[in-house]
């Protein structure tokens, strides 16, 4: 290692703190014991004062050593972290958690991951995809591409796009259950719903000018929107998902959308959410930015 520097200096001493003596310091540096004592004496005749003592074990710190070693070691770390953030901004690097919803992030954002990594091979992507809201905030995700209306929070958000929502059924299903014509025939029919709570208590339908909202009851819940689409396909029941998820059904005859007169047209922005800041991690930046070029306006 390089020790011709205060830096240097500041890394023998911390490492003689560590191991307790100069072989081993020596050691563990890939320099000789007089090398390493040679740098400690030196250190004490810049500053004039003892740094270590030697004990009938081993050697150690004295008050002044103390204060140093703290000093060199807060130093040491401060280096490391400009190094390693200003590398980063040159080529990013790192795990990428990022999270998104299962229907969306299969057809939307996993056909980019190669690019993006192509792009930028320093990062790994570590991908989750869950219709479950992930705790960014908390650490549990450093990028998650979120759909609905954003509560009151400290993080970033750069919007995407936006999408609407639709009631679907099967023609097998409506053969054998009948077509809802009005909102309040749901009542007799098996509503597949998501069973975690979301923005709106029920079904959104508009009637005469007026929103309301329509409590639904079927006999399955699902955590997310793409097995509640499958579970309409297959003649289950009617399930209320985002067009996006269900469009190419719904060109092919798989799926039929149901009381559009009622569709509130109720939109939801998708966004990328993430820690931002000066502080914020490259490649955290990169990815938002990739997002957005390959992604804005795309969702409808």
């Amino acid at each position: 290692m390089d020790v011709t520097g205060r830096s240097g200096e500041m890394a023998v001493f911390a490492a003689v703190a560590e191991h307790g003596s100069l072989s081993a310091a020596a050691r563990s540096l890939g320099l000789t014991p007089s090398a390493v004592s040679r740098i400690v004496a030196r250190i004490e005749t810049r500053l004039g004062v003892r740094l270590l003592v030697r004990t009938t074990r081993a050697l150690a710190l004295t008050a002044e050593g103390q204060a140093y070693l703290r000093a060199a070691l807060r130093i040491l770390a401060d280096m490391a972290e400009v190094e390693d953030a200003i590398a980063d901004q040159a080529s990013p690097r790192g795990r990428l958690r990022v999270t998104a919803s299962l229907a969306h992030g299969r057809l939307y954002v996993v056909p980019l991951l190669g690019d993006f990594t192509a792009r930028y091979p320093g990062i790994l992507v570590d991908l989750n995809l869950s219709d479950r809201i992930v705790d960014v905030l908390g650490g549990q995700a450093d990028v998650a591409v979120r759909f609905g209306q954003l509560a009151d929070s400290p993080l970033t958000a750069r919007k995407l796009g936006e999408t609407g929502r639709v009631v679907v059924a099967s023609p097998d299903y409506l053969a054998r259950a009948g077509t809802p014509q009005v909102p309040d025939d749901l009542a007799a029919h098996n509503c597949l719903s998501f069973n975690f709570r979301r923005a709106e208590p029920g079904w959104p339908f508009r009637e005469d000018g007026q929103d309301r909202a329509l409590a639904v009851t079927g006999s399955i819940e699902a955590n997310n929107g793409e097995s509640l689409a499958q579970l309409a396909r297959a003649g289950v029941g009617i399930a209320r998902v985002g067009r996006f998820a269900v469009e190419e059904d719904i060109a092919s005859g798989a799926l039929v959308p149901l009381l559009e007169a009622f569709n509130p047209e109720d939109r939801e922005p998708l966004h990328a959410l993430f820690v931002g800041g000066s502080t914020t991690p490259a490649r955290v930046r990169v990815f938002v930015d990739f997002l957005v070029e390959r992604l804005a306006g795309r969702v409808e």
